[in-house]
């Protein structure tokens, strides 16, 4: 192999690395620009690094191809293939330490070794400029292991570094260890910190967009369930209003005030929602229950017992019946129900209970598994509660929840939340 062929091969691998390099800009180019494009304001942290940042410490070893351009070395040929060696190999290290499987990956460590193989070699060969490559091993032993070992694996490399200098130039071998120490130290601690700028970075942009996804689901959830169970009212009490029309005038204009003050309520409810401020009460649930499912023609019967309950366990009550009466004037065909609350000193039970087709009311609430039922099992979960529907042995379906008087602490944002329709 002549010298020019030598001089090509190392620009080959320069010109590799500059490729990876432009790579890596134009992903972070097109990153910027998706960004920008769905209104997002892009942050400008830099490109991301890589070992093409590494690559000007490679000019130590001029020195050694000085003394090989001017004949001062012996045997040229085997010191001309070591530094091509030494140069391809950390140009392959360096470039995989800037991603963390390839770092650690056994070909990595496998390059590392023959890369202090080799220095070490060339070091108790020549001497001189040579022992400069030690150095360029420890940038590249910092740049590659990282983590609680490299403290003593950069005491190591100095020390051996620091040995075969000795041998060969005597006290000079101190600033040959002190360097070797510190370009390893310093590269660490330098790409360790970038790396994990970038990581908090990173997961600082996930904890926004898993907030944004919370709030949206919050909202969708809130406006669901309030159109869901107002809707309802409102065509159920259409309904009897133009049954009632043509025999009793008086009776339908009562149903049709009752659907202006549910609009109205909604519309409230609503601009609550946007906000985020709304929180359910028990007590006017349990007024909407008795007025949908008198007009939905099912005998609502209401009881309720025991402590006054905290406005948390009162806000999930609240949504408890909403969930269950909507159901029953959907899909239960009843002609009774009873709501049931029953507080004691630790604990508190809520059954609404109907007189209807079982399976029918079954079949939107899915069990355990249902839309609605499985937010408010979570929620009431959450809270330190249960929740359980089903069949009644006697016919028709049984919602039953029961939480402690003093439920767990919710967040402000939790306890507004509410539940999915079914």
């Amino acid at each position: 192999m002549s010298w020019w062929q030598g001089v090509r091969c190392q620009v080959a691998a320069w010109q590799a690395a500059r490729a990876a390099w432009r790579a890596d800009m134009d992903r972070f180019r097109a990153a910027q620009k998706a960004a920008r494009k769905n209104g997002e304001t892009p942050e400008h942290p830099g490109p991301p690094p890589t070992g093409f940042a590494l690559l000007p410490w490679l000019l130590m070893g001029l020195g050694s191809f000085s003394n090989l351009f001017q004949g001062k070395t012996p045997n040229p040929w085997i010191g001309g293939l070591g530094l091509l060696a030494f140069n391809s190999l950390y140009v392959y290290v360096t470039f995989r330490a800037f991603d963390r499987k390839k770092r650690e990956a056994t070909s990595t460590r496998v390059a590392l070794l023959l890369m202090g193989l080799l220095t070490t070699g060339l070091a108790l060969g020549y001497g001189g400029s040579w022992l400069l490559f030690f150095p360029l091993l420890g940038l590249a032993t910092g740049a590659t292991l990282r983590g609680p070992w490299l403290g003593r694996t950069g005491i190591l490399l100095a020390a051996f570094a620091g040995t075969v200098s000795g041998f060969r130039d005597g006290w000079d071998a101190v600033n040959i260890a002190y360097g070797t120490f510190l370009s390893s130290m310093v590269t660490a601690a330098i790409l360790g910190l970038s790396e994990a700028v970038r990581e908090l970075r990173a997961a600082r942009e996930e904890l926004a967009r898993r907030a944004v996804e919370k709030e949206r689901l919050r909202f969708s959830r809130d406006l669901h369930d309030l159109l869901g169970h107002t809707l309802s009212v409102i065509v159920v009490k259409s309904e009897a209003a133009r049954r009632l029309a043509p025999r009793d005038m008086d009776a339908a204009l009562s149903q049709i005030n009752d659907i202006e003050s549910v609009g109205r309520q909604a519309l409230t409810e609503i601009r609550e929602a946007v906000t985020g401020y709304r929180e359910g009460s028990l007590a006017t649930e349990l007024t909407r229950a008795r007025s949908a499912l008198s007009a939905a023609s099912v005998e609502p019967v209401v009881r309720q017992s025991g402590t006054p309950l905290t406005s948390q366990t009162e806000a999930l009550l609240g949504w408890v019946v909403r969930e269950a009466v909507t159901n029953v004037v959907r899909h239960s065909d009843a002609g009774r129900c009873e709501i049931t609350v029953e507080s004691g000193a630790e604990r508190v039970r809520l059954t609404v209970t109907d007189n209807g087709t079982g399976a029918a009311a079954a079949e939107p609430w899915e069990g355990i598994g249902g839309t609605g039922l499985k937010g408010l099992t979570e929620r009431l979960a959450t809270a330190g509660g249960s929740l359980r529907a089903g069949p009644s042995p006697r016919g028709g379906f049984t919602v039953t929840a029961e939480l402690p008087t003093e439920p767990a602490e919710l967040s402000a944002a939790g306890a507004a939340t509410a539940p999915r329709a079914s």
